[in-house]
């Protein structure tokens, strides 16, 4: 894993086509003129209820991983394809079992692919912000934290066939041609961004959004705000004197539409993030990236494969919650500190008791030794 720098996602190539809605959820299809060569993702099921993932010698990740993904370049991998990936519920065998997945990598090489888990990656960036706890004996801290670190890390998330209306508008609506992605709203909140190289990637995964993660709070806007405003534009008709006048002037809605679900994605398009990359494959590279945890904008982690151009031939993205957000700028503030309660303070312009009031009030309270609290 390299060191992180700062940089924004480059969506060269990628261009927003004109929104589908069905009930909260507003899907938005990103296309490329041309599909970015040299590199196929496939799904692979993982078939277990529990993944563990041995991260090194005293750390351990622990998920529900759905499925994998390979990538891998062109000749190769193929036999990775996506069959056996269908989203159908396996029988009920007679006896209940459990499956536990053991694994050493949450991105690793697999003969000339790469093997990772969607999501995954990224979420574990985040939890491991600040994981490993003061490397000096501060006294505000307690015995616990100084021994053993922030372990365990937990956040609890929602499959996306939790999103009310997600399942039906992913069986309802068409790909449109030369679809390589998709934007994913839930009551006109921006959830997620899906990215693959080239069409062929995107059918054989669409449905696998069902599988990916998303937030509680998204999974209630779907419930408390069911219908989502279609984008609609009027015609001049005065402008309009044959078959090709009203073909452009529909065309000029269709890009005024995708103009605006790039406003709506700005969030991500606009933000800085601190990117490391994790892997190679050929002249591509595994990344993952953290936000700046800036209180008053959206907060994305995620994860992404480049081209030596760094264009995305990859992408996935999960939001933040407020609260999530709000304890990664927290233990984020802290560790560039070093961990000092009163420099972190100053960093976040407050004082030192409103930082200690925060942290307790943020889920962080076993920070700190009992008197402290």
């Amino acid at each position: 894993m390299t060191r992180p720098e700062r940089g924004k996602l480059d969506a060269r190539g990628l261009r927003a086509a004109p929104s589908q809605v069905l009930g909260a959820v507003r899907l938005v299809p990103l296309v490329r003129d041309e599909p970015l060569a040299g590199l196929h993702l496939y799904a692979a099921p993982t078939h277990a209820d529990l993944t563990v993932v041995r991260l090194d010698p005293r750390t351990t990740y622990t998920a529900y991983v759905p499925h994998a993904l390979v990538a891998a370049l062109p000749g190769h991998g193929q036999a990775h394809a996506s069959a056996g990936t269908q989203l159908v519920r396996p029988r009920a065998a007679p006896e209940a079992v459990f499956r536990v997945q053991m694994t050493q990598r949450l991105a690793r090489r697999e003969g000339d692919g790469l093997r990772l888990l969607p999501q995954h990656l990224a979420l574990e960036a985040y939890l491991s912000v600040g994981f490993g706890g003061p490397d000096v004996a501060w006294p505000e801290y307690s015995r616990e934290v100084l021994s053993r670190g922030l372990s365990p890390r937990v956040e609890r998330v929602r499959r996306g066939d939790a999103v009310r209306g997600l399942d039906d508008a992913l069986r309802v609506f068409e790909l449109y041609p030369g679809q390589v992605g998709v934007l994913v709203f839930v009551a006109d909140a921006f959830a997620s961004a899906f990215v693959t190289p080239c069409p062929e990637d995107y059918r054989r995964l669409h449905r696998t959004l069902l599988e990916d993660m998303y937030g509680e709070l998204l999974v209630q806007y779907a419930v408390l705000h069911p219908d989502a405003a279609a984008l609609w534009g009027r015609i001049d008709g005065g402008a309009v004197g044959s078959l090709a006048d009203l073909a452009d002037a529909v065309a000029g809605l269709r890009r005024e539409w995708g103009a605006f679900a790039g406003l709506m994605a700005s969030g991500l398009l606009d933000a800085e993030f601190d990117v490391a990359t994790a892997q190679h494959l050929g002249g591509f590279r595994l990344q993952r990236f953290l936000p700046s945890f800036n209180p008053h904008a959206e907060n994305h982690v995620g994860e992404a494969i480049v081209d030596a151009a760094g264009r995305l031939a990859y992408l996935q993205t999960f939001r933040l919650s407020a609260a999530q957000a709000r304890r990664g700028r927290l233990l984020s503030a802290l560790v560039a500190a070093d961990w000092e309660i009163a420099a972190a303070a100053e960093a976040l312009g407050t004082s030192r008791e409103e930082l200690l009031a925060r942290l307790r009030n943020n889920g962080l309270e076993r920070l700190l030794k009992a008197h402290v609290r």
